[in-house]
């Protein structure tokens, strides 16, 4: 239902084949990798952007969170000896001794690992409520200084940014600013041609568009 019965979409972007963005979606690279935390219902969602930050960033892994058994690939990944885990989410749901910080002070030989919650707001507290294992990883606080432009869902707030605004805020405290600028643009073009859809209006050319065309065509 999510999905929409009658309406045909890309089998990529998922949007109407009038509005596709496909040729305009980015292939960037970071110095950090991400780890997407979806809750269940997430890959179902046409309007979720974590799969933004995936087919962005070659260097991102998604796992569906379970409360009871969590995926034994994701453990061993944060056990993995060459990632630097953090847990990105507001310090104010830390718990007791878990070390907060704002910076990433990068540790040789280890790459910082962002894991992102992928899921509603009121879903993503109970999810990290609910994972011991996700209240031992360092808590990394964000303070973006943009409110949100994601405009899908009604439940969004100003101050909760979604998950491909989480992905661009780390990339930019890491000094990963031409990543961050490209996903910025390819989320701002998909939240854009997905809004027009609803309105059932023509895709406006904005300036987002013409820096991934100029970027497809130095890439090229």
């Amino acid at each position: 239902m999510a999905r929409g019965i009658k309406l045909q979409r890309c089998p990529d972007c998922l949007l109407p084949p009038e509005r596709c963005i496909c040729a305009l979606r980015p292939q960037l690279s970071a110095e950090v990798s991400f780890c997407l935390l979806m809750h269940r219902l997430e890959p179902l969602k046409p309007t979720n952007t974590g799969r933004l930050i995936a087919e962005c960033l070659a260097d991102t892994r998604a796992y569906v969170w379970s409360r009871t058994v969590p995926d034994p690939a994701l453990l061993a990944l944060l056990q993995d000896a060459q990632c630097q885990p953090f847990l990105v989410f507001p310090q104010e749901y830390a718990a007791p001794e878990q070390p907060v910080c704002q910076q990433i002070e990068p540790v040789a030989g280890k790459r910082p690992l962002l894991v992102i919650i992928d899921a509603t707001w009121n879903q993503a507290r109970k999810m990290v409520r609910m994972s011991p294992w996700l209240r031992t990883l360092p808590l990394l606080h964000l303070q973006p200084e943009r409110l949100s432009r994601y405009q899908l869902r009604r439940s969004c707030q100003a101050e909760h940014l979604c998950t491909a605004e989480v992905a661009v805020a780390c990339l930019e405290l890491t000094g990963n600013t031409d990543a961050a600028s490209g996903l910025d643009d390819y989320f701002d073009t998909f939240n854009t041609a997905y809004h027009m859809t609803r309105l059932n209006r023509p895709l406006p050319d904005s300036a987002a568009q013409q820096r991934l065309r100029a970027r497809q065509s130095n890439a090229g």
